[in-house]
Order: structure tokens, then sequence, then C-alpha cells
């Protein structure tokens, strides 16, 4: 067995960004996935993690020779031993949306198998990088302090010095002593209100309480998934977002899209792409609220439908209240996998599954309906190149691709892509 390298520094050469927040070096025969670097720069890698193998996983701790694509990081908890979330903090913009739209394209052609040129879009309300976030979701330590959780880490940095969030947004919680193990939801809303609000810590059994590795970590996943006492600490609870006009009002902890631009941008083209006739039905999976299914309800017009699936019951309600208007609309909460089985088949399918993807399974279940059009929206290259790849093998042909910026100074990407049969 190769000995650990873990604590080990070597100077390296990075290459290409990989998906994940890093760029691939090799050092001695090993690849080396570095944090905190940019391609082309000179380092000095220290090995953070090596559990044998090919690989190992390292930070930048010094910047031999920087690239010009380099600034001063927006964050100032991100960087070796800092929080997790902001790995791209150290990168103009523009090489961040470049890195990105590097990594998309490669898992297209890795995955997929599909060669297409790729451009990460800036949203509205980026401007420097900052400002443009109105969720998010904070840990608490045992001592009830929030913050954010440490890369591939369960200690919390309570530093809440986050650059992406609205202005105002954590005012005060910072010397708040929150319920050790809780979450704290803060939103501030398309009206401007601002909510915060503690999530219950999660039950975990007694084995997952014990074990820290896969088994422990699988228990604490469910326990978090599984709902949760919610205490309102500011505002009302209750979410007030406008998209083409029309105004949603939701629970402060559901969904919504954490960049202010997102929501229209992405119904945008999501009503230019689906583009269903007039008199047909349409689905919109992993539904939420009904912000998709609002978007292409006018397309279907009174004689045609639209199904939104989304297995929370409130956020169906919520949607439901919400498009009361359009009686082409209806909402069937549960799960995709079930409740697509009943539906008519439909000519348009629009999805915004979690980050994982749709699957195999929900694929599968969904072309044997042979809709003519699929506009999919993904929140991860792989599990989106994945499913690409499934809808290719089905006999769809991968018409057109939209990339969006929308989690600036970090390497997420949102894709969105049209598949025609």
């Amino acid at each position: 067995m190769t000995e650990s390298w873990f604590g080990r520094t070597f100077e390296s050469t990075l290459g290409a960004p990989g998906h994940g927040g890093f760029c691939v070096a090799r050092h001695e025969g090993r690849v080396v996935f570095v944090r905190h670097g940019l391609p082309g720069e000179v380092v000095r890698a220290q090995v953070t993690e090596d559990r044998g193998g090919s690989f190992c996983r390292a930070d930048a701790v010094e910047i031999v020779e920087g690239s010009a694509d380099r600034v001063s990081p927006l964050c100032p908890i991100s960087g070796p031993g800092g929080s997790g979330c902001c790995d791209y903090s150290h990168a103009s913009l523009a090489a961040g949306r470049a890195m990105k739209a590097s990594v998309l394209q490669e898992q297209l052609r890795r995955v997929a198998g599909l060669e297409r040129d790729v451009v990460v879009e800036e949203l509205p309300f980026t401007g420097d990088g900052t400002g443009w976030r109105s969720r998010v979701r904070l840990a608490v330590d045992a001592a009830g302090r929030a913050g954010f959780h440490r890369y591939r880490s369960a200690t919390i940095v309570t530093e809440l010095g986050c650059p992406q969030v609205v202005p105002g947004a954590f005012d005060g919680l910072d010397t708040t002593r929150w319920r050790p193990g809780s979450e704290i939801v803060v939103a501030v809303d398309g009206a401007g209100e601002r909510h915060v609000v503690e999530i219950a810590p999660a039950a975990v059994s007694l084995a997952g309480r014990r074990s820290p590795g896969r088994r422990g970590s699988s228990a604490r996943r469910a326990a978090s998934a599984r709902p949760r006492a919610e205490k309102i600490v500011v505002g009302s609870g209750r979410a007030h977002e406008t998209v083409s006009g029309r105004e949603w009002e939701l629970d402060a902890t559901g969904f919504w899209q954490a960049h202010r631009g997102a929501a229209q941008a992405y119904s945008d083209v999501v009503a230019e792409w689906a583009a269903p006739s007039s008199g047909s039905v349409a689905w919109d999976l992993y539904g939420g609220v009904g912000v998709f299914a609002a978007s292409i309800a006018d397309a279907v017009g009174p004689d045609g439908t639209v199904v939104s699936v989304e297995v929370s019951p409130r956020a169906a309600a919520d949607g439901a209240k919400a498009l009361g208007d359009l009686a082409q609309v209806r909402f069937a909460p549960g799960r995709v996998e079930r409740a697509s089985q009943q539906l008519p088949s439909p000519e348009v399918v629009v999805l915004d599954p979690p980050r994982s993807g749709a699957g195999k399974d929900v694929v599968s279940a969904m072309v044997a309906r042979t809709p003519a059009r699929i506009v999919h929206i993904g929140c991860d290259p792989a599990s989106f190149a994945r499913d690409a790849g499934l809808y290719i093998d089905a006999g769809y042909h991968f018409e057109a691709l939209r990339a969006f910026d929308a989690f600036p100074g970090s390497h997420h990407v949102e894709s969105i892509g049209l598949f025609v049969r």
C-alpha cells in the first residue's frame, strides 16, 4: 500500500479545472486535485486528504507563479482551511465562468459522448459578484454559533462574512446563540422582507450517531430529509416572490432559486423552448410552486393541461393558490417516479430535478411516454451530462444548451438543455 501523502507539501503546475472546484495536477505519477488555484499556475500544494489509490486532494497554500485571472478573494472565509462554498473566490468572474464552461463541456464529452461548445452566461443582478444571493442555509455548531461548513468537514466556520448575500441578510445572527445542531434559513424575498427561520436538529438514529463512516453519513442525510420543527425568528416566515408579473407566497424554507435573477431567466428559457401546442398536455416535474408551469400555461391554452408534480404537499398547495386563475394547471403532489405513471402522455416535459439529477428510472419512465420535447434544468454538470446521455440513448437529439452562472464565486453552474425527438 502506498504511504500516505497527508500533510506533504510539494510544488506543482496546475492543469485544467475539474468538477468539484479544483484544478488537476500530477505529482510522482499520481493525480492531485488542488483547490484554491487556477489553471496554469505554479503552486505549493499541501495534501489534505489521501485515502490511497491513484489520487489525493490538496490545497494551494502558496502561489509561486500566479495567473492573470487571479484576484483578491471576495470571500474572507474562503481559501485553505476555510469554508467549502466559495471555491472560485480567488478567480475573476470571467475566469470562473470560463472554468465552469470547461467543466461542463468535459462532462458532456466524457459522460454523454457529446461534443458541444459551452458558454456560461452571467445572470442579472450579479454585479461585481456580491449581493446576488437572496437565500442561504447556515449550520450551527455545538456552542450555538451559526456558520458555514468547512470543505468536506463537519466543523463549522462561524465568521458570517459571506459576500454573496444581499446586504443586511445576516444582521444580528452572529450575536445570537442558536440551538446546537440546528440549521438557520435566511431569506430576503422579492418584496424586501427578511425572514430568519431556525430548523430543529435532525433526529439521527443511535447507529448513525455512533458511526462516522458511510453508514453514519447515510443516517444523517436521511434524518435531515425528514420533516423537522421550524421556529420563525424574524419576519413572517412566508416569502413573496414575483416572476413575469405573477406573485407567489411560499414558506421561507421552501425552494426558490437563490440567485435573484435566476427564476425569471430560467422561466423565460422554459417558455421559449417548451413551446407546447394549444390543447396539448405538458408535464412540469419536480415543479415546486409551479413557476415553470405558469410559464407554459398560456401556450397550452384553456383546452390544454399542465400537470405539476412536486413531492412537497406544502409547495404544491402554495403553487395551486398562486395559479388558481389558470384552470389548465393542476398539481399532483407526490414523488415523480410514482405520480407521473398516472398522468396522460405529454407533448412536452419540463423537469428541474435535485442536484443528483433525474436518473435512469425517471428518464426511462418519461421517454416511454414519447414526449416530443424535453426541457431539462440541472444544477450539477455530472448528473446533467448523465441524464443527457440517457435522452440521447432513447433517441432524442440534443437541440440546444444554455448555461448560467447561478452561483458566482463557486464552481456550481446551472444548465438548461432542450432534447427533441
